[in-house]
């Protein structure tokens, strides 16, 4: 009855996926020791805003629309800040000059979050849609309720296929991967140079996607090659580690403990051979000795079909998912 109902839910016009999730997700639930924080749907990517109380989630009702949500993390609530709750446009047409103007219905992909002062932020978001684009916001962290404005979007790279994760760098540049299955890369954007293409990095699936503070190395979800891959940034020649973990890698984070999170599921058996299928997977990788500890081995449920993303959450690991999953499931670590 829920795969049913959300593949109604794609069929919808506009109009009607304006309803809240609340009035069109199935009742929230727990799974044993796992809770669900409720009223999302399909929320494919998490950010933890540092500092804040607030984890922002990326929705999806279909193949071009859906929310952004704030999430608190004090009570597990959930709200639409876009675009219900959005503040008006104000492009900025100097640093986001080859942006056509705003856009408020796409369906948002890849977080990533580049921090400022007094509780402003920039926010970038992978844009599906009409157009195929990383809308950029100013994010204010505000007590009450955090706000979104967007101010204007980076056009993709000419010729990729999807842009799937994005992650800040240092001097005002941007990285992002190309989702290829067939032959993907990683791409840098900056206002002075626009798309450049990252040396080294062409990869079939690269998914995920965050960097070191210093901006030397990217840390990449290797989806097809079930792998976290280390690949060097401004390096000749090019450094490239693969670090099997065992599933395929959707979204990559960094943990609380200065290890990756590496979030995905096992959907397929690679050659044809027999292999246990799973949900979701989890595991933190050192990014210095690469260890790999599996963490968690989630089978799914009616409520939550396929997990993308992990994030540490105080003492819990929070999961998100897509295709079907209706709330971010809570694990205790």
């Amino acid at each position: 009855m829920i795969r049913c109902l959300y593949r109604c839910l794609l069929l919808l016009p506009l109009s009607a996926l304006a309803l809240s999730a609340e009035s069109l997700d199935p009742p929230c639930i727990t799974d044993g020791d796992i809770a669900f924080v409720c009223g999302t749907t399909n929320p494919e990517d998490l950010y933890r805003v540092p500092d804040t109380p607030w984890v922002i989630a990326s929705g999806r009702v279909s193949d071009s629309a859906g929310p952004i949500y704030a999430v608190d993390i004090r009570n597990h609530v959930a709200t639409e800040i876009f675009p219900g709750g959005a503040t008006a446009p104000r492009a900025d047409t100097v640093s986001y000059a080859d942006c056509p103007g705003p856009n408020r219905v796409f369906q948002p992909h890849g977080l990533t979050l580049r921090r400022g002062d007094e509780g402003l932020h920039t926010l970038y978001v992978v844009g599906h849609g009409a157009r195929e684009a990383i809308e950029v916001f100013q994010f204010q962290a505000s007590a009450e309720l955090p706000r979104l404005t967007w101010v204007g979007c980076i056009p993709a790279p000419e010729g990729t296929r999807r842009i799937n994760s994005i992650t800040a760098l240092p001097d005002g540049y941007l990285g992002a991967t190309n989702f290829d299955t067939s032959g993907g890369e990683l791409w840098e954007w900056h206002p002075d140079t626009a798309w450049v293409e990252v040396p080294g990095s062409q990869m079939n699936g690269p998914n995920g996607l965050v960097s070191s503070t210093d901006g030397d190395w990217y840390y990449i979800g290797g989806w097809s090659e079930r792998a976290l891959v280390r690949l060097s940034r401004g390096r000749n020649p090019v450094q490239r580690e693969v670090i099997d973990v065992g599933f395929s890698v959707d979204n990559v984070r960094w943990g609380g403990d200065g290890r990756v999170i590496a979030a995905g599921h096992v959907t397929r058996c690679p050659d044809a051979q027999d292999c246990q299928l799973s949900a979701a997977r989890v595991a933190k990788i050192d990014p210095a000795s690469f260890a790999v500890e599996q963490l968690i081995d989630f089978s799914g449920n009616d409520f939550f079909e396929l997990g993308t993303v992990a994030i540490d959450v105080e003492d819990e690991i929070w999961l998100g998912g897509i295709y079907g999953s209706f709330g971010i499931a809570r694990f205790p670590q």
